[in-house]
């Protein structure tokens, strides 16, 4: 089978590719995008995994229009391509910000999409745009929706986390309570795996680990990879919000968004694909998280030889 990926050199690229390293049936061929394509860019491919876009900016530093040309632009044109080509499969990956920037329960498919930042807007509209397409026969298109990814290699909010722990910081955030999910690398490579030989008709799927956690576990999870005790630290979250605030201002580590997406609470079904695809992933939200702060202290390790 012959898979044109998309973002080859991205977290979720890389590992993808090391997931089907040692399988001889799977012949990875990375594809930078440009615009247009060139007639030929997908010729042989049975399957287009289009992961490359532009990652949500927690600094808020980033141009609005760049979303809309990387998650976007270059989404309906390599989509374009896909439907003029003989590949069955195209493969997107979307995002829960997509759907939702806050999440009131547990978000499922069947909530009606309101993101409220570029980033989620951008993703949107290229999911809209795929899904208004009419396919020729024998084609389909999965849009996955992924939560927080991580594994070993993930840069972003867990690093954060896991220099408070090292470092032996207490964490700072413990009196906020929330429950949100995860999603490891590994189950995320799984699905996909499943999906490049599927039946399934086109659809639109969230893709979390079964189990959510509190970012106070995730906190002993990171501490009991480096043996020791979680230090845990209540400041009145009112203090903190504050903080939070000013750092908007300032452009300080904490800000508002990064304050949320460590404490928000926010929820993610993965019920609908699981039950389609009739699979049970390989780890538990906790066993991916131990990997991944396993990674982290194997890191530092090598840092301070």
């Amino acid at each position: 089978m012959k898979i044109i990926l998309t973002g080859a050199s991205g977290f979720v690229g890389s590992s993808l590719t090391s997931f089907f390293k040692d399988k001889p049936e799977i012949n990875m061929m990375p594809l930078s995008i440009r615009t247009p394509l060139a007639a030929d860019a997908l010729k042989g491919a049975d399957c287009v995994i289009h992961l490359a876009g532009k990652a949500h900016d927690l600094k808020r530093s980033s141009n609005p229009a760049e979303y809309y040309t990387v998650n976007f632009e270059l989404t309906k044109n390599l989509f374009d391509a896909f439907i003029k080509s003989d590949a069955k499969k195209f493969i997107f990956m979307s995002s829960v910000k997509a759907a939702a920037d806050a999440v009131d329960g547990v978000l499922t498919e069947k909530t009606l999409p309101n993101p409220q930042t570029d980033y989620g807007k951008s993703k949107l509209m290229a999911e809209e745009y795929i899904q208004k397409q009419e396919l020729p026969e024998g084609k389909s298109y999965y849009i996955l929706r992924p939560c927080m990814i991580h594994g070993p290699g993930n840069k972003g909010n867990l690093n954060l986390l896991y220099g408070f722990v090292k470092k032996g910081l207490p964490y700072p955030l413990a009196a906020f309570e929330n429950r949100r999910s995860f999603l490891s690398i590994e189950n995320l490579c799984s699905v996909i795996e499943k999906l490049m030989t599927s039946t399934m008709a086109s659809d639109v799927f969230q893709v979390a680990d079964d189990d959510a956690l509190s970012t106070n576990d995730v906190v002993g999870i990171l501490a009991d990879s480096l043996g020791k005790k979680p230090r845990l630290m209540a400041i009145p979250a009112p203090l903190i919000e504050s903080v939070a605030k000013l750092g908007d201002v300032l452009r300080l580590p904490i800000n508002t968004e990064r304050l949320n997406k460590l404490t928000e609470n926010y929820v993610v079904s993965n019920e609908k694909i699981k039950s389609l695809l009739g699979i049970a992933f390989p780890l538990t939200s906790r066993q991916g998280l131990e990997i991944t702060a396993r990674s982290f202290a194997k890191n530092y390790r090598n840092l301070v030889k």
